[in-house]
């Protein structure tokens, strides 16, 4: 096999400053341990990659700045067969290198410190953790029996044995920390992780359908104080057991033509939502829960935003034409989107980054930048 010495430290130098106190752990971490075989995007569906069967691949793949997808929906790459070709529904993945070092650094641990690392998925970011801290001063945790399994042996294999505990992250967790930092995205702040965090201790995580990154220090009341990151990060959602739950597509079949109880022209051209991430994190901040999914043939750009209390809105148009909206149900999701839209075209950007942030006890983020205010995790 390929020296993987000489990729690791190619792959430091791309992701860290020289003078970066990371730079040493992800020289030193073999990546490729953790990522054996993992999943191609391919518009016909998934195809399974062996790093073993092509050495060559391995090293190039698993030593760039890529997420690799390694469980689709319930199926493993792990314990894949060559001819499966699963839905593209990721549930579990190796982050790109870049954006783990970039959680770890907002985290700011230091020597001594018990250091929660949530979401063990591959393994690698615990390594990274181990390396630098020491594996006694780490813990991980998965929701999934496998992924914890899988990594504690690959871990093993790296020289790093940490405690790795399977649990879901949103009930109680196993010990007190002076860190928490998640590579997952969490719909709210668990209660639980501010009642595991030390006096003084510093969380990190995204919120799911944001790239909002909070970085907060406990307070004396439980709660926690701090702002979000002039930075952003897109994570998986955190899930709860072998797989995500259904999209809302799946219950909102209807609307892929149906009139609608509100039928006008939009102002602004469709776009796709998920990947204009400023206006995405916008619209959950105001419409929390949301969910979107845009199709694009031969020059028609289609939109759908879908929300659990059974409303729906669709934009259809050529190109940058007005669209067609077709709205229903108890809110106008369309509105809501243009009105943020209005928003950023009036005054440049939209107030999220750099806001305070304030989370209660309880879990609920409170953020507010100059006039504007926003709330997120009170919706049970």
């Amino acid at each position: 096999m390929t020296e993987w010495t000489e990729h690791a430290a190619a792959l430091a130098d791309d992701v860290t400053h020289p003078q970066s106190r990371w730079r040493d752990a992800v020289r030193s971490t073999p990546r490729h341990l953790f990522v054996p075989r993992w999943w191609w995007a391919e518009q016909n569906g998934a195809l399974l990659a062996d790093g073993p069967a092509d050495p060559g691949l391995w090293m190039r793949v698993a030593y760039s700045d890529t997420t690799l997808a390694t469980r689709l929906g319930t199926l493993h790459a792990d314990h894949a067969e060559p001819g499966d070709r699963p839905e593209w529904w990721p549930t579990s993945s190796s982050m790109l290198p870049s954006l783990v070092v970039q959680m770890l650094r907002h985290a700011r641990p230091a020597e001594g410190m018990r250091i929660l690392d949530v979401g063990t998925a591959s393994g690698y970011s615990t390594a990274l953790l181990c390396h630098r801290f020491g594996s006694e001063h780490v813990t991980s945790v998965d929701v999934d029996p496998y992924l914890t399994e899988a990594a504690r042996e690959r871990l093993a294999e790296a020289g790093h044995r940490p405690e790795l505990v399977t649990v879901d992250a949103t009930k109680e967790l196993p010990g007190t920390y002076d860190r928490i930092v998640a590579m997952v995205a969490m719909p709210r702040i668990p209660a639980s992780w501010l009642r595991a965090l030390r006096p003084g201790g510093r969380l990190v995580t995204t919120l799911s359908g944001t790239t909002l990154i909070i970085g907060a220090e406990k307070t004396p009341d439980g709660g926690a104080v701090g702002r979000v990151e002039r930075d952003w990060a897109g994570f998986m959602h955190a899930r709860h057991g072998p797989d995500h739950p259904p999209r809302l597509i799946e219950r909102f079949s209807h609307a892929k033509d149906d009139e609608g109880e509100e039928v006008s022209t939009g102002r602004y051209p469709v776009l796709n939502i998920d990947e204009v991430w400023e206006v995405r994190t916008h619209l959950t901040l105001t419409v929390p829960g949301v969910e979107a999914h845009f199709e694009e043939h031969e020059g028609q750009r289609t939109a759908w935003l879908f929300h659990p209390d059974g409303s729906w809105a669709r934009a259809s148009a050529e190109w940058t034409a007005p669209p067609e909206v077709h709205q229903s149900g108890p809110r106008r999701l369309w509105d809501a989107l243009e009105r943020i839209r209005n928003r950023l075209n009036t005054e440049g950007a939209l107030p999220l980054y750099g806001a305070s942030a304030r989370i209660t006890p309880e879990g609920v983020v409170h953020l507010s930048r100059g006039n504007w205010q926003a709330s997120i995790g009170n919706q049970r």
